[in-house]
């Protein structure tokens, strides 16, 4: 655990009440939840919870540094581990990204599953999976891969809208478009304010010739960024056709 003298960072747990049984029987009852804990700028913290492999995910949590030092106790015997844990993690990714670049999927898929067997959560990890499978065309293990990410709390943030897109992309370029269309659609529904998905959505529609549709997205594109050079070209050809 950091020094005092810097800023802190480190395992911390609070104690909250928890119900458990049913009917007659339930109770609530005092259990610890554990946090690993990051000091940010303007002495904001960041929280987030432990899983059962001691790895941090889901989403991040901010509180003030007074509330941490009140209401947290600070756990220093398990820092190394949770550290540990999480660069394990964040390598095997890392690998796993690397091997599909170079298109050994298998070898990827490998280091995706090392990661997800302590972080069965993390989103890059579970993406790159269904990408492997999309590649071997292995489609309908793919889509019950990216049911499960659109379940995931933190898999609509800003680190993660790129793998969206290239999901999407991936689907279109196997000419499944009617599945990328839904994809899209789907996505959209969580995080409606990226220009890319809206393009993209919109290149799908292209494909199978729902032009009134192709424009609609187009136009939630160009609202965003009106300077989205593919999404104005599209527009412009879809108007100078007559098709819309």
């Amino acid at each position: 655990m950091q020094s005092e003298q810097g800023p802190i960072e480190g395992v911390f747990s609070i104690e909250r009440m928890a119900k458990i049984g049913t009917g007659t029987t339930a109770r609530r009852v005092s259990q610890a939840a554990l946090y690993y804990v990051r000091e940010v700028e303007d002495e904001r913290i960041e929280l987030q919870g432990l899983n059962n492999r001691h790895v941090p995910f889901g989403p991040v949590e901010t509180i003030s540094k007074d509330e941490l030092l009140s209401d947290y106790l600070p756990m220093p015997q398990l820092f190394k581990e949770v550290v540990g844990n999480l660069r394990m993690v964040q390598k095997s990714v890392a690998r796993g990204d690397k091997f599909r670049k170079r298109g050994e999927n298998f070898t990827a898929e490998y280091e995706y599953a090392n990661a997800l067997n302590l972080d069965e959560q993390n989103v890059r990890a579970n993406f790159g999976i269904g990408l492997c499978l999309l590649s071997r065309d292995e489609e309908d293990k793919a889509k019950k891969v990216f049911d499960r990410i659109l379940g995931l709390d933190t898999a609509f943030s800003d680190d993660h809208k790129h793998l969206f897109n290239e999901y999407g992309i991936a689907l279109r370029k196997k000419k499944l478009f009617g599945q990328a269309v839904d994809y899209y659609r789907r996505a959209l529904e969580l995080s409606n304010d990226d220009e890319n998905l809206w393009y993209n959505l919109a290149r799908a529609q292209f494909e199978r010739r729902e032009w009134g549709a192709c424009a609609e997205a187009l136009a939630k594109c160009l609202g965003l960024a009106p300077d989205h050079e593919e999404g104005r070209k599209m527009m412009d050809f879809l108007t100078r056709k007559g098709l819309v």
